[in-house]
Order: structure tokens, then C-alpha cells, then sequence
């Protein structure tokens, strides 16, 4: 295809703005023509076959990303689409790249970034047009990657409790890939052809809990919970230590009998998968506080697996940084970049806070709005920064906000308490006066929340 034929549409509802992209592109040598909102966008796709689509996201009809997820849905939709925002933040730009867009520029525009993104975008539209469909996708993370020992000893582990029925309960810190460990276990066992279904128990809402892992009947309809959906697979139950007691029991009458009735059924539904669990931390302090029953922590944890974070075999790091590039490459069309010897080496002693997790998402930025084929440590560097401000704002927050009311409670009352309490040099008498509590009741408390006179 010789540049001159190749068409372009840009759709944004700015004049200013189109016109000056359709005069640096005519400058080029491309076909532009433009799109005031997504109806007129609409009604040109109709009329011509463009190589390539500038989409503005924010538009006074349908904005782009509606109009991005309508587009993809077509069959053989093959057109790259870069998407464009005055208002962008990196999450819109994870959420277009998700949804097919080739690549993301904010405004305002730069001149270079639009034309290198244009010309690596006309390259993959040729590309396709040739080989008539995309490359097949290279499948997201499902084994642990990398040379450490703790990566090795995990596959060699799992694989062998693969070929068993005990329950598991991983164990480790959020976004060290939990999930991941399970998938693996599941590849390698008698359920490995059936569904993964992972269920995430973080929320308070104990009726909702419920009808996610029962299922639900009512006026004759039902609604499949996931310990039906999971049949003949696996079922992740992901901090279940947020269930309450009532549920726990329930939940312990399944898992002994085998069976279970949906929310409002009378028909019992045989257990058919695996389960397995995963939590951050050891459930033996809740057990011994009483919030988590002895009688399913012990059905549940017949074999407890350990995951490491990250900052524990960072001799996987560069193996996994270039997985995520190719798993971007391929699955989201994403430019190739790689990493300077100074940025390699920095993510190599980097403590990762936020583990794998944190590495994919690293990449992830990098590829989206970075610029050139090298990496270089000032843009990382850059990215940990902006996420670190953006950390340091929601830590801002108490932690028992993210709790059920009940422990809420309790860990404020604690602090409160303790606040006061020193601040009276620890005596009842003071504190009662301060806080406005009768000193009887106020023993009865701090004994309760083990606050020591």
C-alpha cells in the first residue's frame, strides 16, 4: 500500500484539534477525513474503508470508548484504533488498550508521539490486511516464569499436589500471584479441561456473598453461584476470611456433605470441583479470636502453600519483565520496547511493594505511554513516582475502613483509647473524665480490646 492511498479518519469534537491533525498528516502524504461526533464517525465507516482510526474518548453523543466496544464487536474488525484524551489518566488508557485500541495520546498533542504512533499503527494495519486476521494471542501468565529456586520448587510442589484431592490455602500478599499458582495446579490435574472460577470474598455484603457462591432461586428463576459454575473445575475462594459465621457454617455443611441448596431453593446440588482457597495472612489469629471457625479453617488449610512476594526472588524479575513485554506485544498490539541496561538493573534491586501484580502493571504503562524503543530508568522512575503519590493518598485513609463494620469498630475504639489513654499518663480515672465513659464500664472495655493499664 503506497502512502497517499491510505486513508485515516479522526474523529474529535474539537475543530481546532482536527485541523490541525489532518494538516500534520496531509503533510505527510495520508487521506484524512474527520468526524465532528461518533454518528457522523459512524456514517463515513459506512461510505469508505480506512487504515486507521483517531478517536477522541470524550464526545457529545457516544464517547469513544462506547463507540470503540461497538466497532470491536463487529465481525473482522481489523481497523487499529488510537485513542485520544484531553482528560486522560492512565487507567483510560489500560481500559481502551483492553478493549483493541492500538495505542492512547493525550492532549495536548505532541507532534512526534502522533506521527511515530501513526506510523507503527499503518504498519500493523498492512500487516493485517496481509495476513487477514491477528497473530493468535499469547495466553496470559499461567506458570510460575523464571530461573529461582523458589519458582522451581513451586512448580515441582504443585504438580505433585495436582495428582491429590487435599485442600489447599495459599498464603501471601496481594499480588504475588495466588491466582496464578491456582491455574497451574488446576493445568495439571484431572480438572485441567474443566472452568476456573474465582470468587472474591473482600466485601461485606453478606447476602451478596452468599448468593455468589450458592446461587440463588426466586419466582421460579435461578441464578448460578459458583460452586455450580465450577463444576468438573476449579473454584478459588479469595480472602475467605471476610465470611461471617453464619455463612462460615453454611459453607462447612457443603463442604461435609458434598451438597448445597441455592439461596430460597429446596433442591440439594451436588459439589463437583476443587476448591481451594487464598488469603494474605495466616488465618490461626482469626481462629483463635473466634472470628473464623476452627472446624472449616481445618478442612480448608489440609495443605498450607506459602507464596514469597516478589522482593524475595528477584532473580525472576527480568524473565517476567519480558514476558509481560511479548504478552502486550501480541495481545494488545502494543509496540515493542525494551529496557535499558540502567532500568534493568534498577527493577532487579527494586523492592516491588506490590509484587508481580505491580510488575505487569509496570509494563503494562510503559508500552502505553512511553515513546521509543528503550526504556529508559528516568521514565520508570517517573511512573513509581506518580503511582507512589497515588498510594500515599489512599493509605491516607484509616485501614478499618476497608473492614466489616464490627471489626471497624473495634480497631477505632482501640486507637481511640489508646490515644487518650496515654495521653492521660495511663490512668483509668483521667481517661474515664476525658473520654466521657463511667469508669466501670470503661475497665470492661479496655479489658475487652486488651488495652493494658
Amino acid at each position: 500500500m503506497n502512502k497517499g492511498q491510505e486513508k485515516i479518519l479522526v474523529v474529535d469534537d474539537e475543530p481546532d484539534i482536527r485541523r490541525l491533525v489532518q494538516e500534520i498528516l496531509q503533510d505527510e502524504g495520508y487521506q484524512v477525513l474527520m468526524a465532528a461526533d461518533a454518528e457522523e464517525a459512524r456514517l463515513l465507516r459506512q461510505e469508505y474503508k480506512f487504515d486507521l482510526i483517531l478517536l477522541d474518548i470524550w464526545m457529545p453523543d457516544t464517547d469513544g470508548i462506547t463507540l470503540l466496544k461497538e466497532w470491536q464487536a463487529e465481525q473482522n474488525f481489523l481497523v487499529p484504533v488510537i485513542m485520544m484524551s484531553g482528560h486522560g489518566t492512565i487507567d483510560t488508557a489500560v481500559d481502551a488498550t483492553k478493549l483493541g485500541a492500538y495505542g492512547f495520546l493525550e492532549k495536548p498533542l505532541s507532534l512526534a508521539k502522533l506521527l511515530l504512533v501513526v506510523q507503527r499503527a499503518m504498519k500493523e494495519s498492512v500487516s493485517q490486511a496481509e495476513k487477514g486476521g491477528i497473530k493468535p494471542s499469547l495466553l496470559e501468565l499461567v506458570e510460575p516464569v523464571g530461573p529461582s529456586v523458589f519458582s522451581a520448587h513451586m512448580k515441582e510442589q504443585l504438580k505433585r499436589l495436582a495428582q491429590h484431592d487435599a485442600n489447599l490455602m495459599f498464603i501471601g500478599e496481594h499480588g504475588v500471584g495466588k491466582e496464578l499458582y491456582a491455574q497451574f495446579l488446576q493445568a495439571q490435574s484431572m480438572y485441567k479441561h474443566g472452568p476456573f472460577i474465582r470468587v472474591l470474598l473482600g466485601h461485606s455484603d453478606q447476602e451478596q456473598l452468599a448468593v455468589e457462591l450458592f446461587g440463588q432461586e426466586q419466582e421460579g428463576k435461578f441464578i448460578q453461584g459458583a460452586l455450580e459454575k465450577a463444576f468438573k473445575g476449579l473454584l478459588l475462594l479469595s480472602d475467605i476470611q471476610n465470611l461471617s459465621l453464619p455463612l462460615q457454617a453454611k459453607l462447612l455443611s457443603a463442604l461435609e456433605s458434598g451438597f448445597f441448596m441455592r439461596v430460597g431453593g429446596r433442591e440439594p446440588i451436588a459439589i463437583e470441583c476443587r476448591i481451594v482457597t487464598a488469603v494474605r495472612d495466616s488465618l490461626l489469629s482469626a481462629v483463635q479470636t473466634g472470628h473464623f471457625r476452627q472446624d472449616l479453617y481445618s478442612l480448608l488449610n489440609e495443605i498450607e502453600v506459602k507464596v514469597l512476594p516478589l522482593r524475595q526472588h528477584q532473580e525472576d524479575v527480568p524473565a517476567l519483565l519480558k514476558y509481560y513485554v511479548d504478552f502486550y506485544m501480541q495481545n494488545e498490539k502494543l509496540s515493542f520496547r525494551e529496557f535499558s541496561m540502567p532500568a534493568l538493573n534498577f527493577l532487579r534491586q527494586y523492592a516491588w511493594p506490590g509484587n508481580v501484580r505491580e510488575l505487569k502493571n509496570l509494563v503494562q504503562r510503559l508500552m502505553i505511554l512511553g515513546v521509543g524503543t528503550e526504556i529508559e530508568l528516568a521514565e520508570i522512575k517517573a511512573i513509581l513516582t506518580s503511582e507512589r503519590k497515588e498510594s500515599i493518598k489512599l493509605e491516607s485513609q484509616p485501614a478499618f475502613f476497608e473492614l466489616p463494620l464490627k471489626e471497624a469498630r473495634e480497631q477505632f475504639e482501640k486507637a481511640y483509647l489508646l490515644y487518650h489513654f496515654n495521653k492521660n499518663d495511663r490512668n483509668v480515672a483521667k481517661l474515664a473524665a476525658s473520654v466521657g465513659v463511667e469508669r466501670t464500664h470503661l475497665y470492661r472495655k479496655l479489658h475487652a480490646l486488651n488495652i493494658k493499664e
